[in-house]
């Protein structure tokens, strides 16, 4: 608390700074990996490992999130940003596999 008001934090903005699947208590990016930010869509401002991710892996990622379109079980779709493979843009959300 600051003063008397209760301090509350948008979940968008907890999110930002945090490694995508990373254990909550330990969600900071780590030295030795190699990250690429997502941008856009339910997971904008995470941070995805790509450090063994092949280039071909890299071109679309669909990420399981249960604050997309479809809820739990859904994904979020990703494709790398031209060139820069430090940026991932949302593409669209996909159901889960039935």
């Amino acid at each position: 608390m600051v003063g008397d008001k209760l301090l509350t934090m948008d979940e968008a903005e907890f999110l930002r700074g945090r490694v995508y699947g990373a254990d909550h208590d330990d969600a900071g990016p780590r030295p030795e990996r190699a990250y690429a930010q997502l941008v856009g869509g339910p997971l904008d401002g995470l941070l995805l490992d790509v450090t063994d991710r092949s280039e071909q892996e890299l071109r679309e990622v669909a990420l399981v999130t249960e604050i997309g379109r479809y809820g739990p079980g859904g994904r979020a779709l990703y494709g790398r940003r031209g060139e820069d493979g430090r940026r991932f843009d949302w593409r669209g959300d996909a159901p889960g596999a039935p």
